[in-house]
């Protein structure tokens, strides 16, 4: 789960390109004594994911603020439903709300698409993963939205293990460098708990790959016949890992071919922000 650590910095950097001297608008019309109370509504069905993230745009803005979740990260929600409920003084529910309806729309997005290729894959085994095509500055928070989907997530950063793609492959062919020797010369640099990846497009690279002792080989825009072939050829001498353009209507076949994990950067990249909106009704 996110802790305040991870959402705090984002969400105060958020706030204060929105508003780096204050809400004009509300100092100027709204009264200072007013009131408002809100209510976070779900315009249409979907998957929570953001809730602390919703009441740390609330609680920067004014410690006041009130914010009373009616439904938890990860639950599914029909059009309508009350999400949370938000009351405090009005200019600041009005200055936080945009920020605070931002990221929750977009990680409630993640989360809903991330579901469905979930639903999509259950029974086959196969796992859904994210990748780095994160928002920068908002992966951690990204990530958590996976999750709340019931994805799980690829390493976090290039610090966190080794995965040789083909641009890495590219330079080693270049320079004459045996795929298998590179693999192995890795290895030895490593600490035991770190995983090595190795990303091929095409059959004959997977025996190379294995012998240098992979524990995860990515098979990438590989046919459904050649993912099978591979999944086969594999034998379960390391994870398999499809990626290359998943969609909802493919994902269930690529499941199908055995593959243990696959990987979708649109999970991130590309996702629409589910439609919520903050109903609101101010008093003085």
């Amino acid at each position: 789960m996110l802790t305040r650590a991870q959402i705090d910095p984002v969400v105060a950097a958020a706030l204060a390109e929105d508003a780096p001297w204050g809400d004009l608008t509300g100092q100027v019309f709204l009264p200072a004594g007013a009131t408002a109370a809100a209510q976070l509504v779900a315009r249409e069905d979907g998957v929570l994911a953001g809730i602390d993230v919703l009441e740390a745009a609330f609680r920067l803005t004014d410690a006041t603020v009130q914010v009373t979740p009616r439904a938890a990260d990860g639950d599914r929600f029909t059009a309508g439903i009350v999400l949370a409920e938000i009351t405090g003084p009005a200019r600041a529910v009005v200055q936080a709300e945009r920020v605070a309806l931002n990221l929750v729309q977009r990680l409630s997005g993640i989360a809903t698409r991330t579901r469905v290729l979930v639903d999509a894959v259950e029974g086959t085994g196969a796992r859904i993963t994210d990748t780095r095509k994160t928002t920068p500055g908002l992966r951690a928070l990204e990530r958590h939205a996976v999750c709340c989907g019931g994805g799980v997530n690829h390493r976090f950063s290039l610090s966190d293990g080794v995965m040789a793609k083909d641009n890495h492959l590219a330079v080693l062919r270049e320079q004459g460098i045996d795929l298998t020797a590179a693999i192995l010369g890795a290895r030895e640099q490593l600490g035991h708990m770190t995983r090595i990846e190795v990303e091929v497009d095409r059959l004959d690279q997977i025996e190379p790959v294995l012998a240098g002792g992979v524990d995860v080989i990515m098979l990438d825009n590989f046919s459904l016949e050649e993912l099978r072939r591979g999944v086969e050829q594999v034998a379960g001498r390391a994870i398999v890992e499809a990626s290359g353009t998943i969609t909802e209507e493919t994902v269930a076949e690529v499941a199908r071919t055995g593959v243990d994990m696959i990987s979708s950067g649109a999970l991130t990249h590309s996702v629409r922000s589910l439609d919520l909106g903050l109903d609101m009704a101010v008093s003085a």
